[in-house]
């Protein structure tokens, strides 16, 4: 029925980030999927579906936490050079980049964020939460936000947690791939509070975040939200630096799809961030047995069977983030 779906938020390792990466010494846990590097396998499994095209971003771990940061900052040129290289090669692939920078080094940070956008026409920012074990409102941050509203292009948050991160403080790591499964839901989630509750979104109130996975735990907590901080305010006297509800600038955010299928879920992030916010995207090629076969399929099927009209639909698979990232009709 839809002549076009854009996947907003794929994951991408070009060759020349895998092996700036592999040559800094950082691990790469997540490469050996080959989707993530090999555009012949990655095109066969788009050519499963019609009409795809992707918004490309890279694949963790991002730039900004290698931790060096003149490597950093090689390595996030490294990483936007070679996206930007794709787009120009295979726009009936790829509609845009999403450039990432070393949030280690705010000065160096701003810079890339100017090239990557006016030189390689990247069309957004990504930055991981935590950055560097520091939260999204860090006031060494705000430069960004402030230049980001500017060039009035989004922010990708994604969640990075790793399994060192233990379950339990008597435990040295965590099991059952919870720090992946659970964890980063609750990163996004904490990172999203952040930036409400310290007042980011008041002071710059035309910045725009994206979130991965629909969310979080945002939209399915809602009332539990308006309540707690009902309470918190009334009974512990707290006050925050808003002129509005707390869960007014929680539904600014972006969400997007990714949950794998699961209509009902989509439809209470569809209803918690209205219809033109929410975005078509399904994590390709992480969290998927079949590199992103299932995980397509599946967000389709579910994006169908949502209770909504066409033009909603037309919305998520491709409408709001045209209008997100300013891309060409």
């Amino acid at each position: 029925m839809y002549s076009l779906k854009i996947d907003a938020y794929s994951h991408i390792a070009p060759i020349k980030y895998k092996e700036a990466l592999e040559k800094a010494g950082f691990q790469t846990p997540h490469f050996d999927r080959p989707p993530l590097y090999d555009l012949e396998e990655r095109f066969r499994i788009l050519d499963k579906y019609d009409g795809i095209l992707q918004v490309i971003t890279v694949g963790l771990p991002g730039a900004g936490n290698v931790g060096d940061k003149k490597k950093s900052l090689e390595i996030a040129k490294v990483a936007n050079d070679a996206m930007a290289e794709l787009v120009l090669k295979y726009p009936d692939r790829f509609v845009a980049a999403i450039a990432c920078v070393p949030l280690d080094d705010m000065e160096s940070s701003l810079q890339e964020v100017d090239r990557a956008i006016n030189d390689l026409k990247c069309r957004g920012l990504e930055i991981t939460t935590p950055i560097n074990d520091k939260p999204l409102d860090s006031p060494e941050f705000m430069p960004l936000y402030e230049k980001m509203q500017n060039y009035n292009l989004p922010i990708y948050i994604h969640p990075a947690r790793l399994v060192t991160h233990a379950d339990y403080k008597n435990e040295e790591k965590s099991k059952y791939f919870i720090y992946s499964l659970w964890g980063w839901i609750y990163e996004t989630t904490v990172a999203m509070t952040r930036l409400v509750c310290s007042g980011v979104l008041e002071k710059y109130p035309d910045l725009k975040f994206v979130t991965h996975h629909c969310g979080a735990m945002v939209p399915y907590f809602e009332e539990r939200i308006i309540g707690f901080y009902d309470l918190f305010q009334m009974r512990a006297g707290l006050e925050l630096p808003l002129s509005k509800a707390p869960i007014e600038y929680f539904k600014k955010f972006y969400l997007d799809t990714a949950l794998y299928g699961n209509t009902p879920a989509l439809m209470c992030g569809h209803n918690f961030c209205g219809p033109d916010q929410m975005l078509f995207a399904v994590d390709m090629p992480l969290g998927d047995s079949q590199m992103g076969y299932r995980n397509y399929r599946q967000t389709i099927n579910a994006i169908e069977q949502m209770d909504i009209d066409d033009n909603q639909r037309k919305k998520i698979f491709e409408d709001n983030v045209r209008n997100l990232l300013r891309l060409p009709v």
